[in-house]
């Protein structure tokens, strides 16, 4: 098994719609970003790449390339799992945490819940998402934007074996 921790924080900015683990959050500004700006998504692809040490989301989506210019995040998710799984790795499962005074973001912990447990293969039994307040301090207390903490366990996938009673009682492989 082994663990990854990731980060990310993003400025609020009118006029975009705000998008947190898949799931778009009504009446309030969006995230500043290249990509569609998913924080939780961000984060989540630092963790889970990080504890394969195979980078994290800058080095695999740069935001210079034109390629991911507003690009869905849960689509960069998803073909991180998929390399996951091209490494022999399967997650087993995640802990985000979104740092911010608004939006509340309990309302909208199933429907994440429900999105990231079916991107990552795992369920929303093995996917947690809490909303905690920064208690009015620095610029996420001002409510200049967010910041997402998540992370991601992962264990190598279990390939059955041919199991077969070989000479003298003993078992081959």
């Amino acid at each position: 098994m082994r663990v990854g921790i990731g980060y990310d924080s993003h400025r609020f900015e009118a006029g975009r719609p705000l998008v947190l683990g898949g799931v778009t959050i009504p009446g309030h500004p969006g995230l500043a970003g290249h990509s569609d700006g998913d924080a939780v998504a961000h984060a989540m692809i630092d963790a889970l790449l990080g504890a394969v040490g195979v980078g994290d989301v800058g080095s695999r989506f740069p935001a210079g390339d034109e390629l991911w210019k507003d690009a869905d995040s849960m689509e960069l998710l998803r073909q991180s799992v998929v390399e996951l799984e091209g490494l022999n790795y399967q997650v087993v499962n995640v802990d985000v945490t979104v740092i911010c005074e608004t939006p509340r973001i309990g309302p909208h912990v199933p429907a994440m819940r429900a999105r990231l447990g079916e991107l990552l293969r795992v369920g929303p039994n093995f996917v947690s998402v809490k909303g905690k307040s920064n208690e009015g301090m620095g610029w996420i207390g001002a409510g200049e934007g967010l910041a997402v903490h998540a992370v991601g366990l992962v264990d190598s996938i279990r390939k059955p074996h041919d199991f077969t009673v070989g000479g003298g009682g003993a078992l081959a492989v």
